[in-house]
Order: structure tokens, then sequence, then C-alpha cells
């Protein structure tokens, strides 16, 4: 996912272990398209696929370890793939989404499953956003290295974001690749 989702986590009990959990559910029941620079609505939502939680990888740890620094689920991977074996959240491709957190009270075996177990649910509305599978803007064009001033007016979101998404290897390289590439998504 990117970018990854970050949160910083306050009042929990410093000596308790807990877990963090997070789910992406539909925000609507929409289909989007993006034209003339805006998003806007095309059709109904297909339907949902059943939901899968991501764990957090340092789960269970004690409320003190969650509370130290930023909570970054950067290895939370997500796939338009219905088929997915990997367990990574499966969602569908120009659709509005709202990742939950939930931060559960681990049980005397470090899990979750009693339904008496203690939990909380946290919706941030501004991390909702809409899944697409590649970068389609066909305007879009790499910036050769040799032009990469620093200030230039010519660096665009959607480059910033192949150079910098970890996710996004397949658009980078030589710049004769990066080009070609890019032609081919047109």
């Amino acid at each position: 996912m990117f970018p990854s989702y970050k949160v910083k986590v306050t009042g929990l009990n410093p000596k308790t272990k807990y877990i963090l959990l997070m789910d992406i559910v539909p925000a609507d029941d929409h289909r989007y398209k993006f034209a003339d620079n805006k998003w806007s609505v095309t059709g109904k939502a297909e339907p949902a696929m059943p939901g899968r939680l991501y764990v957090h990888p340092d789960s269970p740890a004690t409320g003190a370890h969650w509370m130290r620094q930023l909570v970054s689920f950067q290895k939370l991977k997500l796939t338009n793939n219905h088929l997915d074996p990997f367990g990574h959240i499966i969602l569908n491709s120009m659709h509005k989404y709202q990742p939950r957190l939930h931060i559960v009270k681990a049980d005397e075996n470090n899990g979750f499953g009693s339904k008496n177990t203690a939990f909380c649910t946290h919706v941030f509305p501004e991390t909702a956003f809409i899944a697409v599978t590649s970068y389609q803007n066909h305007k879009v064009s790499p910036i050769p290295r040799n032009q990469r001033a620093w200030g230039s007016l010519l660096i665009c979101i959607t480059q910033l974001k192949i150079e910098n998404n970890p996710f996004a290897k397949g658009f980078r390289g030589s710049d004769d690749m990066e080009l070609h590439r890019m032609s081919r998504m047109q």
C-alpha cells in the first residue's frame, strides 16, 4: 500500500499486550473513473470480496511498545487478484475504500478469539482512497534523469510516486526502459 498507513497510538496500558490489525472496507457503493482531472462516479460498485484482516507483524506487543513511536503498516499488501493465496487484502480497482485500525487487547494466549475480548476500532476519514492498479495517465511521460535539476518545474506527481513507491519497481530503470514502459501504457 502506497503511501503507507502510519499512526501514533496513545492511551494504552504500557504493560498490557495488544494486537493491532487493519482491514480495508468499501467506503461507498460506487465505481469511479478519473477524467478531466477529477474523480467521478461511473456506476454501481462490484461486489466486495470477503474482508481480510492484516495483523501488524509486531503483534502482540505491550502498550509501551505501540506508544513508543509511529506504527507503520508499510508491509500491508493490496491486490486486485480475487484468487490471491498470499493473504493480501483484495480490492476492486476504481472503487473507494476506507482503512480501519483495530486495537485488540491480547488474551492470556496472546490471541483474540474470545467474544469477551476488549477492542476498539479507529476510522480516519482522511485515509479513504480509490484503488488503482497502475499509473494510467497517458499524458505523463518520465523526466530524463539529466533534466531533473533541483527545483525543476518538470517533476510531476506521478513521476514522484513512481520514484518513491517501493512497489513501482517495474516503472523504474534506465531512461530508455522508463520511456518504453510508459509508452506501452498509452
